[in-house]
Order: C-alpha cells, then sequence, then structure tokens
C-alpha cells in the first residue's frame, strides 16, 4: 500500500480510537514511575494458524521504532512491523467475549475463525504461486 507523499507520520502508520486512548492513559497514569518515553507498542509476531498475531504491550521506546503521536498518546511500531500495521487503528472494546484491545487492520486479507491472527495480501501472492 503506498502512502500518499503529503500523508503525515500519523495518517500512513496508526491511529488510535478515544476509547483506545483513554484506556492507554488509564494504564500509563497506574504506574508507578510514569516515564516519558512509555507508550502502547503496537506490532506483530509471526503464529497462528493465518500467519500473523498481534503484540500489543505497554513499552519503553528503543532503538529503530517508529514513535507515532496519535490523541496525545506514544504509539511504538518496530522497523520489521512497520509494513503491517501501516493504516491500521487501534481501538478498545468491552464486550459479551470481553475487554481487550483490537486492531482495524486494512492489509488483512483473511483472519483466522478466532480472530487472534492474520494473513496479509503479500502472504496470499506467494500462496499462489
Amino acid at each position: 500500500m503506498a502512502v500518499p507523499a503529503h500523508a503525515t507520520l500519523n495518517e500512513a502508520m496508526i491511529d488510535l480510537t478515544d476509547k483506545g486512548a483513554e484506556k492507554v492513559r488509564e494504564f500509563l497514569a497506574a504506574q508507578s514511575e510514569p516515564n516519558a518515553t512509555a507508550g502502547l507498542r503496537v506490532g506483530v509476531r509471526g503464529g497462528g494458524c493465518s500467519g500473523f498475531q498481534y503484540m500489543l504491550a505497554f513499552d519503553e521506546e528503543r532503538d529503530g521504532d517508529t514513535v507515532i503521536e496519535s490523541q496525545g498518546i506514544r504509539l511504538l511500531v518496530d522497523t520489521a512491523s512497520a509494513p503491517y500495521v501501516r493504516g491500521a487503528t487501534v481501538d478498545f472494546v468491552d464486550g459479551l467475549q470481553g475487554a481487550g484491545f483490537k486492531v482495524d487492520n486494512p492489509n488483512v486479507v483473511a483472519a483466522c475463525g478466532c480472530g487472534s491472527s492474520f494473513r496479509v495480501a503479500e502472504e496470499e501472492e506467494v500462496s499462489a504461486v
């Protein structure tokens, strides 16, 4: 997915909903020693029945991270994960199946039935060959 030259880093990478930002703020405020480089790490790792799984964690900035400000919250994305989460929105949902962060990712072309793993278009093309 090409990023328009006029897009800001926030538009091009990842966004956080109001509810998601509220939950991140609550967690960070509960920390005994707030850290100015802390934020929500959004990443992916190989695994699951569809190929990739999201990794969401409260963490500190590391060398090589892309740092995005959304709703006043620092979102931390490592270099390897960036292409897979570009354009995604992170939300916090509270429903019948529990509460937690949910990623709405335009790069996903298939997901497993339980919703814990996903596949992106690049993998679809490789699988078809």
